[in-house]
């Protein structure tokens, strides 16, 4: 499976691509940071982002993609802005026929270092362990995109099938099974 681990921002997008499944280790395919620049206009920092997104996707073809689910921050602004990133991500892996996973960062910090409360540094230190990576992957917003990857790697399949059962009744829930998969047909 590959998968594009997005740790959405404005200014400093983090993005890594891994190949990988349950009980393996994963490879790193690429990282990187997408930037735009805080004179611009929003609009066209939004638009830059979502070119260079789907550059990406078209690129790399990952099977999904894998976004930090963005959670209320001290700073209003940051998180307007990382919550704006996230939705042009999720809407270039939509228009690409990719599905999105939204990861905590706990969550992603509890896969790939054992803690959820983990700093930037130990999930920097365990991407480039578990990568098995030369040298640090840099800033911190790649580092993090990668963890988002290899969480996705690790722990998407079992969600995956969890959820499904979920909707097609298979753990107590009453969902029709034509719900599934839940982005066919939302564009026609």
């Amino acid at each position: 499976m590959r998968v594009l681990g997005i740790d959405p921002g404005l200014t400093r997008c983090g993005w890594g691509i891994v190949d990988g499944r349950p009980g393996s280790r994963p490879t790193a395919v690429g990282v990187g940071v997408i930037r735009s620049s805080a004179e611009l206009d929003l609009e066209l920092r939004l638009l830059e982002l979502h070119t260079q997104v789907t550059a990406l996707l078209r690129e790399h073809r990952p099977d999904v993609v894998a976004i930090e689910r963005v959670f209320t921050q001290n700073n209003k602004g940051t998180a307007m802005g990382t919550a704006q990133a996230a939705g042009v991500a999720a809407l270039a892996a939509a228009q690409a026929d990719r599905p999105v996973a939204w990861h905590t960062p706990s969550e992603v910090k509890a896969a790939i270092s054992g803690n959820g409360r983990a700093d930037k540094e130990q999930v920097t230190l365990m991407v480039t362990r578990v990568l098995g990576l030369s040298a640090a992957p840099k800033p911190a917003d790649a580092a993090d995109a990668l963890a988002l990857a290899v969480c996705h790697v690790w722990r998407g399949p079992a969600q995956t099938r969890l959820r499904t059962a979920a909707l097609t009744g298979g753990l107590g829930a009453h969902v029709a099974p034509r719900t599934l998969p839940r982005w066919q047909g939302v564009a026609r």
